[in-house]
């Protein structure tokens, strides 16, 4: 046998089942985020490497973005994250757009990773966001929409917990340990890899970043101070405005959460599973320069991206996710040979127009054979259509679960599908 071509590193392939799994979840995205009023939208797959090395970080414009050269020489990249494309298409019809608006978005996009459990170098990628206004309102909804999501997935507050800070609260904090106005940026880094590496590891990273010991020592004590949020008017009103939406015991203060990229100004938070494995499922935060960084007047924004790699992997654990999710076939008709063919496509029609899900048998074959294709396809109920059936005008109707069968006129035809279709376990 020749071999077979493997598929790209990092890809996934999603068979029927898979595809089930992804349609169930983004069906939720979907009602979730039109149910708060937002509409979808979604940006190019292409765009400059410019347009990321704006705001987004090193990190991800030097190591983990797909870029090449185009003919002209310009450098480009498959799309790491969404937020920049937001910002540029806001930019460009400003003044056209309302304000404030409410987009979201679901995606394929690329990051050159190592390829593990919970990491691919392609993903799709839940992007909502609420950009035209500052107050702190905007903040409390994103993250009710967020909650809300891991609600109605099935996912309780103990299996899931959304933890949120500020970066405002954070750098007047900063000031106190007398931390240099030009280092904070790489002191907001250090603190969004403390649980990313080992103790040794991080106190290295941060006295690298330009820390003193002492600094370290007190960003170390600022960090484990679960009552910090309370100086903060901003956090105040957001954890006052949280509970308004009945998603309070989903949402809490960490300290810890900073959010690695350079574009956030405010309110920033992360949704992490509770227990388990501790998976980081979905993170955002308030970003109000982005708009101007790229070239528009500013404007003041939020939102939050979701992968779907890390969140099948935390709802598949959590045994949340329904059975039978894909759109399994309800009938079968057989086709018992040449001459009934054509009325075997008549009937098929039929029930297909009264909205039930038919698969037409493709050849003339045994019986036998044909109710074992259904009962792969895990098909309940099968339509007999013989020769015999067709001289007294009626079809034989079994029932694949139980066995049972029984012929009617073709009249009944639809009513006896939907007794078989209730009995079936």
């Amino acid at each position: 046998m020749a071999e077979i071509i493997r598929s790209v590193k990092g890809t996934r392939d999603f068979y029927p089942e898979d595809m089930a799994v992804r349609r169930w979840m983004f069906d939720i995205i979907r009602e979730v985020s039109t149910r708060f009023g937002y509409q979808e939208y979604d940006g190019p797959c292409l765009e400059f490497i410019d347009l990321y090395a704006a705001k987004s970080g090193e990190e991800l414009v030097k190591e983990q973005a797909f870029v090449f050269s185009s003919p002209g020489d310009d450098l480009l990249t498959l799309r790491p994250e969404l937020t920049p494309t937001l910002a540029r298409m806001v930019a460009q019809q400003q003044f056209e757009i309302p304000m404030p608006l409410r987009w979201w978005s679901i995606g394929p996009f690329w990051r050159y990773e190592k390829p593990q459990r919970g990491r691919t170098r392609e993903f799709f990628q839940w992007n909502i966001d609420l950009v035209g206004t500052e107050k702190v309102s905007a903040d409390a909804e994103i993250v009710a929409v967020a909650a809300t999501f891991l609600q109605e997935t099935g996912l309780s507050p103990e299996q899931v917990r959304i933890f949120v800070n500020n970066r405002r609260l954070m750098d007047s904090a900063l000031s106190r340990l007398d931390i240099d106005e030009t280092l904070k940026t790489s002191v907001f880094r250090v603190v969004d890899k403390i649980d990313k590496l080992s103790k040794r590891e991080w106190q290295a990273f941060a006295l690298e970043s330009g820390m003193t010991q002492e600094q370290v020592d007190g960003l170390l004590s600022l960090l484990k101070d679960e009552d910090l949020w309370k100086e903060s008017d901003e956090l105040v009103a957001f954890f006052e405005l949280i509970q308004s939406y009945g998603v309070g015991d989903y949402v809490a203060f960490n300290p810890k959460v900073i959010r690695g990229l350079d574009y956030y100004t405010g309110t920033v938070f992360e949704a992490f599973e509770i227990g388990g494995k501790s998976r980081a499922i979905l993170g955002g935060g308030r970003y109000d320069n982005l708009v101007a960084d790229v070239g528009g007047n500013p404007l003041p924004g939020v939102g939050f991206a979701m992968g779907d790699v890390v969140m099948e992997l935390v709802l598949r654990d959590a045994g949340v996710i329904p059975e039978n999710l894909g759109n399994i076939s309800q009938v079968i008709v057989t086709v018992f040979n040449e001459e009934t063919l054509s009325e075997s496509i008549k009937v098929a029609n039929t029930l297909r127009d009264a909205g039930y899900r038919v698969v037409l048998y493709p050849e003339f074959d045994k019986m036998g054979k044909q109710f074992k294709y259904a009962d792969r396809l895990n098909i309940p109920v099968a339509v007999i259509l013989g020769p015999d059936e067709l001289e007294k005008s009626e079809v034989a109707v079994k029932n694949l679960r139980t066995r049972e069968q029984v012929n009617v006129s073709r009249e009944m035809l639809i009513e006896q599908i939907e007794k078989f279709l209730q009995r079936s376990p």
